[in-house]
């Protein structure tokens, strides 16, 4: 069937005014939600960055660098480990009381602060069969809810920011190959986690009224 004359007029007529304003407003706002974006994920970034300051000045003003580590991964966010050997017996799960201290002592940099905590604990690939502990899995996940424990108990952190689990030998940082290695695989890993927008926007929130109040108060 022939195309009328008619129709060819109104398939070339250019967008309407409106169309092209809706347009856009739509681009302006795409625009504006990528910059809140990024603008939130620098914040994010940044804050971790600063509460790893401060445990790495804990750290080096206590001597603890053979005890302690930290580094920021893409993945979990603000990694501290803690080394096996100045935490447990070897097959045990029940914390040293000089460990205790230093976890205090890291702990307190962390309770003002909104993150949520995952506490995980990690064995190297040598098997265990106890009683007590069956496999790896049973000797980690203990081993990580003793620290939670003593973060709720004697710390009385808020527990809706705390989870637990135990990994075994199955997130290994080195291969266990050498002795030297399989001690680098025995840790607790106390991950802090990266704020996503909304936690960050009501940071910032708590953050504006805390310092209201202080002004108010001086």
């Amino acid at each position: 069937m022939p195309i009328k004359k008619s129709e060819v007029g109104e398939l070339g007529r250019p967008a309407p005014t409106w169309m092209v304003s809706y347009s856009d407003l739509v681009t302006q706002l795409l625009t504006f939600f990528i910059m809140l974006f990024a603008l939130s994920a620098a914040a994010t970034e940044d804050q971790l960055k600063k509460i790893k300051k401060k445990i790495d000045d804990y750290v080096a003003q206590n001597q603890l660098e053979r005890f302690v580590s930290t580094k920021i991964t893409q993945k979990e966010g603000l990694v501290v480990s803690f080394s096996e050997k100045y935490m447990f017996d070897s097959g045990k799960a029940d914390i040293y009381l000089e460990a205790k201290q230093v976890i205090r002592g890291i702990a307190a940099l962390l309770t003002d602060e909104p993150n949520r905590i995952s506490i995980e604990g990690h064995t190297d690939n040598t098997p265990i069969n106890t009683p007590e502990f069956p496999s790896n899995w049973e000797l980690s996940t203990k081993r990580a809810t003793n620290v939670l424990k003593y973060l709720l108990e004697e710390l009385k952190f808020d527990p809706k920011r705390l989870t637990a689990a135990g990994f075994g030998e199955w997130h290994p940082v080195a291969p266990n190959d050498t002795p030297e290695n399989k001690a680098k695989n025995r840790r607790v890993d106390l991950i802090v986690r990266r704020l996503d927008i909304d936690e960050m926007r009501e940071w910032r929130k708590k953050l504006a009224e805390n310092l209201k109040k202080s002004v108010k108060g001086g």
